[in-house]
Parts: structure tokens; C-alpha cells; sequence
């Protein structure tokens, strides 16, 4: 050993006790139980950090939610069944429990901590019944186990939208704000992060094609606008999207659908599945691949309609948009994407995205709060005052 050497010895590259002292503590690791309600199934996951150590989806069979005249009436039995997975993984160490946000009222995006009066909020099934809002409800009660913060994060309720975009040709019909904004946020994360700019500068249309299609414009960290996912905007593989108006007064009072079934129709038998009988695109593209011109008439359409709304989102930015991004199941048709791309790359460049992994988008909210890179908000500061009177 050289004189030099003996009185400064080189850094030893993989020595952990050097790492420490020149970075300080290693950055503390956090473990997220997500939780997922869906209409049939309940979907659970771990993660240690963003890395998953296990994920399951328990089936509810009909037979099994028949008994229940409520979503939140399936509480206790959804509860059992996370229970019962839980024995099978062990005792793992949890530092936060987040459960899908669900459908209550207007709300900010981001994470908001589980408490009493967004428990009783979200019992209450108003505007309507959803799988989603048993998320919280769930999430409050299995981290009762370890003592540890429960969270929901981007509910599809999250309402950003700037006042012009609410106002349509009825006052008593504003817009309401409804979307896929757990994975419209997360993808817009993303795409920050690929494009090396903060994500709450990033002016971007995210157009999340799956089950249903929401469009938003995306801009500073605000959803402006929105295309609204259920009954405004294009088609999809099995909603009808915005309708003419005067036809469907007059379909309304025609005597042929009460009103269930045309709710129906409009939300879950319409697009896609009204026209050629199916909802899985993978099936309408191999009725293309047959010939089937009335097939590829419907695929072009729908494709042409996401285009338009893109486009009608980018003027609603009311600036430059700085990159267009793709989203969802649908992503991953390749010639879906295309279809859209060639009609709106003119506006700004396209990223893909292709799918929408909600629990690490779920777990990522967490984590965002747990580190302190994010403070979580609370219901009360946000909700109308009847829901916050109302009693345990």
C-alpha cells in the first residue's frame, strides 16, 4: 500500500457504512395494503414501497352477493373474505391500509385520509350504489388491525373542472365532473417523469380508453375539463357516450323502455356491444379480420370520436398542450391507436400508456403521504354540510 493510499484510503464501492455517511439514513421502506371493490370481485395487493410482494383477486360469485340487498350490505362478508386472505400471507407488517375512493361528492384530486364522517359518506350509496365506495369503508376497518392511517386517493368523483366548463344548455343540467382519475393521475405522474418536468406543469389530454372512456384536460395539476365517462362524450365498448338530446326524449316517452332499462342501455349495453354485439374489442377485431365491413365501420367510428374529444379537450386547455397521452386497456390495440393518432398528432406528441394498474396507482397516493411528499386531505374540508350532521 502506497503512502497515499494508507492515509486516504479509495471509497469502497459497495461499502453500505460509506453509502450512509455521505446520503445520511437510508430512506425509510413502507408496506401498503390496497384494497379494490369491484361489482364481483375484491381485489388486495402488498407492496413494499412501489415493489408488489403479493396481489389476489377474490371472486363473488352471484349466488354468493344474492343475499344482499345492498353494496354496502356485502361490507361484513367482503371483510371475511380479505380476512380469511390475510391468515394465508401471515402477519406481514403494514404501515397504511388504501381502498378505492368511490362515488360521493365533488372532491379535490389526491389522497384523503379515511375518518368517521367519510365512512358515513360513503355508506350513505348516494348519488348512487358502487362497488368502489365499500374501498374506504374497507380500508378503515383492516387497518384497525395493525393501528395504522387508512386512505382512499383520485375518487372517480375528483372535480377540478374550471366554472365554464360545468355549464351546459340547461341550468338544471350542469356537467357533472366524473372520470378514471386514479389512473388519469397516475398516468400524468408518469409522463412527467418521462418527460423531466414537474408533473403539476405538464399540460396534457389524457384519454383513458377502457370499459368506459374518460378524456380530460389535464392542466398545472388540475383536471379542468372532462368528457364526463359516462354520458357525455364518445362511445365506448359498452356505454352510448353523448346522445342527440331530441331522440332520446322521444325514445324516452315511446313506451318501449321504462326507465331502468333505458338507464340500461345507455350505461352497459350501449356502444360497442348496442351495434355488434360484443364489448371486447379483441373479438371486434377478429370480426374485422373476417370481412366484416359493418365491424370495422363501428371500430373506425369509435376510434374517430376519442380523436374528437381529444381535440375538443386540447382547445379547452386554453394553451399549448405539451404531449397527449393514450391510457387503458384499449391501449394496447395497436391499430386503435393508430386510428386515434393519425387524427390528433398534430396537436402534440402521443405517449402510450397501455393499461391501468390502479392498485399501485392506490399505493402510490399512500406512499406519497407517508413520505411527506403529499398532505392528506380531509373530507370535511370539502363536503356539503347535511352530510357532515349526519349521525355515526
Amino acid at each position: 500500500m502506497t503512502f497515499d493510499e494508507k492515509n486516504n484510503p479509495p471509497e469502497c464501492a459497495f461499502c453500505s457504512f460509506c453509502e450512509t455517511s455521505r446520503q445520511g439514513s437510508p430512506a425509510p421502506v413502507y408496506a401498503v395494503l390496497a384494497v379494490n371493490p369491484g361489482s364481483t370481485s375484491t381485489k388486495v395487493a402488498r407492496f413494499v414501497d412501489e415493489a408488489e410482494s403479493w396481489s389476489e383477486t377474490i371472486r363473488h360469485t352471484s349466488e354468493e352477493l344474492a343475499p344482499f340487498g345492498s353494496v354496502v350490505e356485502q361490507f361484513d362478508f367482503r371483510l371475511s373474505t380479505i380476512q380469511n386472505l390475510l391468515k394465508e400471507h401471515g402477519e406481514e407488517k403494514i404501515d397504511a391500509v388504501v381502498g378505492r375512493g368511490g362515488i360521493i361528492d365533488p372532491l379535490p384530486g389526491g389522497t384523503f385520509r379515511v375518518d368517521r364522517p367519510l365512512v358515513r359518506r360513503l355508506r350513505l350509496g348516494k348519488p348512487w350504489e358502487h362497488a368502489s365506495n365499500l374501498g374506504g369503508i374497507l380500508a378503515e376497518a383492516l387497518a384497525a388491525r395493525w393501528d395504522v392511517p387508512a386512505f382512499i386517493v383520485d375518487p372517480v368523483c375528483v372535480d377540478e373542472m374550471m366554472p365554464e366548463a360545468r355549464i351546459m344548455g340547461l341550468p338544471d343540467l350542469p356537467k357533472p365532473s366524473f372520470s378514471h382519475a386514479l389512473n388519469i393521475k397516475a398516468t400524468v405522474r408518469r409522463a412527467a417523469r418521462d418527460l423531466n418536468v414537474p408533473w403539476n406543469e405538464l399540460r396534457a389530454v389524457v384519454a383513458h380508453m377502457g370499459g368506459g372512456v374518460s378524456i380530460v384536460a389535464h392542466r398545472r395539476g388540475r383536471i379542468v375539463d372532462t368528457s364526463n365517462g359516462t354520458d357525455c362524450g364518445p362511445f365506448s365498448p359498452s356505454r352510448t357516450g353523448g346522445l342527440p338530446v331530441g331522440a332520446l326524449v322521444r325514445l324516452a316517452f315511446s313506451g318501449r323502455y321504462d326507465r331502468e332499462e333505458l338507464k340500461r342501455k345507455i350505461v352497459g349495453q350501449g356502444g360497442l356491444l348496442a351495434y355488434l354485439g360484443t364489448s371486447d374489442l379483441r373479438e371486434v377485431r377478429k370480426m374485422i379480420e373476417k370481412g366484416d365491413e359493418k365491424a370495422a365501420l363501428v371500430y373506425r367510428a369509435m376510434a374517430w370520436q376519442i380523436a374528437k374529444e381529444i381535440g375538443a379537450q386540447a382547445a379547452s386547455m386554453g394553451e399549448k398542450v405539451d404531449a397527449i397521452l393514450l391510457t387503458g386497456g384499449i391501449a394496447y390495440d395497436s391499430e386503435f391507436v393508430r386510428l386515434v393518432q393519425e387524427c390528433v398528432q398534430w396537436i402534440a406528441p402521443c405517449l402510450i400508456y397501455a393499461g391501468e394498474d390502479e392498485m399501485l396507482a392506490l399505493t402510490q397516493g399512500a406512499l406519497r403521504v407517508l413520505k411527506g411528499e403529499e398532505e392528506a386531505k380531509n373530507y370535511a374540508d370539502y363536503a356539503p354540510k347535511p352530510y357532515l350532521e349526519i349521525g355515526p
